[in-house]
């Protein structure tokens, strides 16, 4: 009898499970993303299961993990979304999956709360991915200091990444302890490694083939090292569900319609974000300020962030949906605008080329690209309809623009945050929302007419240790 059998078989019970594993580094850069996807791949390709979860703020990973993997990807953040949604997630996932993967981010100790700290509350064995170019018995070393850093995580192997040859394989392993087997070598070919440009990964939907090329090359690799039957042989874990009153709210959005930018410009979205936003009873109608040449009808608007950037000349070309959002501005509808489309709410942005481009004129202010200097971190909107958590992630910046209404709040630094601008029915920021943090306040940026004030859906003070944290809205 296989896992999902057994399950099936205590569907009512509290718990389900399933093999799972938490793919971690020393570091980022040592391939997490290209192991991980060609790990979905050769599974896939064996006819299994394999839900895979990406943990942080991530847009662009988890599309490719997507693609590699066939099953719609989640990210899975203590402090952004809390406990109780990434224990729903997880718990959802191990009753339909052969294996649960889930991505880390940066090292596995790095931030507050970690990878180590998420893998170390829901017991999910970690499995190490270094590039190993330049090393050999140092790997080993390496992955022995990990591996006793911490007695609440266990580390189940390492996937040595960019392995030379046969004989670097045969160093490395030869100087691992013995509680941490060698568990595959991925050759060192470019042709494996996912390509990238200036905030991450390129886009999956602009690469698709090319993907699925490095995607099977990738799965080959690690087939070939019998890392399919090691991985489904890992004993089960056990996932719970989580308490039914951490669970979603009232249709607060009902009878409303949203208008969404998706396209090559705007596409920096949470799908958590839009099932919370059709929970709440909302219609979600997407458009293209590319391609489109009207607005969608609608009771409110949704420009997220993305690559302006890349498409400020088709932006501007574009006057007629240009036209159409101006109308909306000046009708006082609600607009949300993260990051690219503060971009683009602004008078000019100036490409990464040095052209300057016409945009809405929505808030008064240019915006420009400025080489490698960025903004990164986690934050909460501090805005007046509630709360927020969420992050910021962009290499541009935004001059001229009107004394902003608030700041983030940002997560272990004094500072003040990104700026929060008010306009009209006009919210924009650089800031990044991750909405199930706080739905009631999400329904009334939206303009939802009556939405009880519900402490039980915010969770934006954690007790004192964060990884204790308990969310209040979780998929049900």
């Amino acid at each position: 009898m296989n896992v999902k059998e057994a399950n099936a078989m205590h569907e009512h019970d509290d718990a389900v499970s399933c093999p799972a594993v938490f793919v971690a580094a020393p570091a980022s850069g040592q391939g997490k993303t290209t192991v991980t996807s060609a790990l979905a791949r050769m599974l896939r390709r064996q006819g299994k299961v394999v839900r895979v979860f990406k943990t942080g703020p991530d847009y662009l990973d988890p599309r490719v993990l997507a693609q590699a993997s066939g099953q719609p990807v989640d990210q899975l953040d203590l402090w952004m979304a809390g406990e109780a949604y990434c224990r729903q997630r997880l718990f959802e996932a191990a009753r339909e999956a052969d294996l649960i993967l889930v991505e880390g981010a940066m090292g596995l100790f790095d931030g507050e709360p970690s990878s180590a700290d998420l893998a170390a509350l829901f017991g999910l064995p970690m499995v190490i991915v270094m590039d190993v170019k330049g090393m050999a018995q140092t790997a080993a070393a390496l992955v022995a200091g990990l591996a006793g850093f911490r007695d609440d995580v266990r580390i189940a192997g390492l996937i040595a990444n960019a392995c030379g040859s046969a004989r670097h394989r045969e160093l490395i392993e030869g100087a691992l302890p013995a509680s941490v087997p060698l568990l595959a070598a991925v050759p060192r070919d470019p042709d494996l490694a996912l390509p990238e440009r200036h905030l991450g990964l390129v886009q999956a939907e602009e690469i698709r083939d090319d993907l699925e090329a490095r995607f099977d090359a990738g799965a080959e690799a690690l087939a070939a090292e019998g890392l399919a039957e090691a991985l489904l042989a890992l004993p089960p874990v056990a996932f719970t569900p989580a308490p039914t009153e951490a669970c979603a709210p009232p249709a607060w959005l009902a009878g409303r319609t949203i208008a969404v930018a998706r396209d090559a410009a705007f596409s920096f979205v949470y799908q958590a974000n839009l099932d919370l936003l059709e929970r709440m009873g909302a219609t979600l109608h997407f458009f293209s300020p590319l391609a489109d040449t009207s607005l969608p009808a609608c009771d409110a608007l949704w420009l997220p962030g993305g690559y302006p950037e890349l498409h400020a000349e088709g932006l501007a070309a574009n006057a007629a949906l240009r036209d159409d959002l101006r109308r909306a501005f000046e009708d006082d509808l609600p607009i949300l605008a993260e990051c690219g489309g503060l971009l683009y709410c602004l008078e000019t942005l100036t490409d990464q080329d040095g052209e300057t481009h016409a945009m809405l004129g929505l808030l008064p202010g240019a915006g420009a690209m400025r080489g490698r200097r960025g903004c990164q971190g986690m934050q909460t909107a501090e805005l007046p309809e509630g709360p927020v958590r969420g992050h910021a992630h962009h290499r541009s910046q935004a001059s001229g623009t009107p004394e902003p209404i608030a700041h983030g709040r940002r997560q272990r630094h004094p500072a003040p945050g990104e700026a929060i601008y008010r306009a009209r029915g006009l919210t924009a920021s650089y800031l990044h929302l991750f909405f199930p943090d706080n739905p009631a306040a999400v329904a009334r940026l939206f303009g939802a007419a009556a939405v009880a004030d519900d402490s039980s859906f915010s969770s934006d003070a954690p007790p004192s240790d964060p990884i204790l944290e308990q969310p209040k809205e979780c998929h049900a």
